[in-house]
């Protein structure tokens, strides 16, 4: 990695981006101090303009940023880190300097959902009553339900339709968790897949 520190006054903007749902959540700027020290401890360090000095995110707070991957840009002046955060980011106690949870994509409020309902059983709870009975039985409820999919499919009926296609994606999420994966795990499966 060839950084060009020098458009800046030996800063690089820096995006942090949550690995698992994509959410930006923050800027700020490294020199080249500060990269060095990321890449050697894993942890998202900046150079604070403010303090003038180095600034390892959390280590007031503890809601430190666990490094999984850095890119540079085309041009070489700016970053993209996906982390892993440990809490949330922003001073303010959101997730996101730029925006709140309720903005992220409703397939992953379902998953946080899941996830959940797994973590904190309930008598009443679908999902908990399915997680209990293990893979096997998760793995037989998703191919039930891609069997009603396929059926529906060879008719007209567009409101069944869309309700097994919707069961489907539910049960699927469910197994995703009980493998201990998320759809950005899928997805970033097939973007590798489409870049080859």
């Amino acid at each position: 990695m060839t950084l060009d520190f020098s458009k800046n006054n030996g800063l690089v903007p820096v995006i942090i981006q949550n690995n698992k749902t994509q959410q930006v959540l923050m800027l700020g700027y490294m020199n080249d101090e500060a990269l060095q020290k990321t890449q050697q401890e894993n942890v998202v360090t900046f150079f604070s303009r403010s303090k003038n000095r180095l600034w390892t995110k959390g280590e007031t707070s503890g809601n430190f940023l666990k490094v999984v991957s850095i890119e540079e840009d085309c041009d070489q002046d700016a970053l993209l880190i996906q982390v892993i955060p440990n809490g949330p980011t922003c001073h303010n106690g959101t997730t996101s300097c730029f925006a709140n949870e309720s903005q992220i994509s409703f397939l992953q409020e379902l998953e946080k959902v899941i996830e959940n309902r797994i973590a904190n059983p309930t008598s009443d709870s679908y999902v908990a009553s399915l997680f209990q009975k293990g893979i096997n039985k998760i793995a037989q409820k998703v191919g039930e339900e891609a069997v009603e999919l396929v059926i529906e499919a060879k008719d007209n009926n567009h409101d069944l339709f869309i309700g097994e296609a919707a069961d489907l994606l539910f049960h699927y999420l469910i197994l995703l968790q009980a493998k201990d994966l998320k759809l950005n795990d899928i997805e970033q499966e097939l973007q590798r897949r489409m870049k080859k």
